[in-house]
């Protein structure tokens, strides 16, 4: 009796424990593909920017870094107006984060923390002000930014830069901050701190990985925006209005080697705060 017991319970496990190693291998195949697929790109102009000169137009291509070589991005790097233009995406991209997150973070623990009236026609024109396409906005700008004296600088990008993430900071970080609890920002006051020491002491640091998402949100933006750059500088452009404005003169290796070079530096901050976005689907207080 008992034995039988037993092997209609090892019947049951058994459909059981197949289903979890079949979800289990159906999860890792599709994250394998995912990442594959996201890879693989990089992988080939990366392959591409470090070949010779001859070898990106040779066909057929082979998948392995069989012509090495670093003639390609020193091409690149050397050409007129690229370490420049590197210095601008880089000054506007902080430029930009500082901006986002100093206006943004306020702005998101408003949203969640205060009633007031309008609160969701505002939260609704965030969404809506990213509706209306960047050529649209750009030329008007333009004109403002000639008569204000900031065209051609990087503090005009830096500015049409910020409007265009803010949006998103203030959502996002208005979404973290309602999990943050209130008792907390209480129990602070009650010890002495004032509702904006609260907020920069208690509220700020379990909002780091929101804050991490956001800047990495913010620097994707910021350096591979390419439209609204090249219509508002000449001579203070960004990585990529350089990058657009030589494509017609510039020969297939220049291409291949300034899409690598325009790619490291989102993968470099990536990777520096990565720890941060992976704590955000988690718990906010610990």
């Amino acid at each position: 009796m008992e034995s039988s017991l037993a092997i209609s319970r090892g019947a049951k496990r058994a459909p059981i424990a197949w289903r979890h190693v079949r979800d289990q291998v159906g999860l890792y195949g599709a994250a394998i593909l995912l990442a594959l697929w996201t890879l693989a790109p990089i992988y080939l102009i990366a392959l591409s920017a470090f070949s010779t000169k001859a070898g990106v137009s040779a066909w057929p291509k082979s998948l392995l870094p069989t012509n090495f070589s670093t003639d390609t991005m020193q091409f690149f790097i050397n050409s007129k107006g690229v370490l420049q233009s590197v210095g601008n995406s880089v000054v506007v991209a902080l430029l930009t984060i500082a901006a986002s997150l100093l206006l943004g973070a306020p702005g998101g623990y408003a949203l969640a923390r205060f009633r007031f009236k309008g609160k969701q026609t505002i939260q609704l024109s965030f969404l809506i002000s990213k509706m209306f396409p960047t050529a649209i906005l750009s030329v008007p700008l333009a004109v403002t930014f000639l008569q204000l004296g900031l065209y051609d600088t990087v503090w005009g990008v830096a500015l049409i830069h910020t409007a265009m993430a803010l949006p998103f900071v203030i959502l996002l970080t208005a979404g973290i901050f309602v999990g943050v609890p209130r008792d907390l920002e209480e129990a602070a006051q009650t010890l002495g701190c004032t509702r904006m020491q609260a907020f920069v002491r208690v509220v700020l640091p379990l909002a780091l990985p929101a804050l991490a998402a956001a800047a990495i949100f913010t620097f994707v933006i910021s350096w591979n925006e390419v439209f609204a750059a090249t219509i508002i500088t000449l001579q203070h452009r960004t990585l990529p209005a350089q990058v657009l404005s030589s494509l017609n003169d510039s020969p297939l290796y220049y291409r291949f080697a300034g899409g690598f070079f325009m790619i490291v530096p989102a993968l470099i901050f990536i990777f520096l705060i990565r720890k941060y976005l992976l704590n955000m689907w988690g718990s906010v207080v610990r």
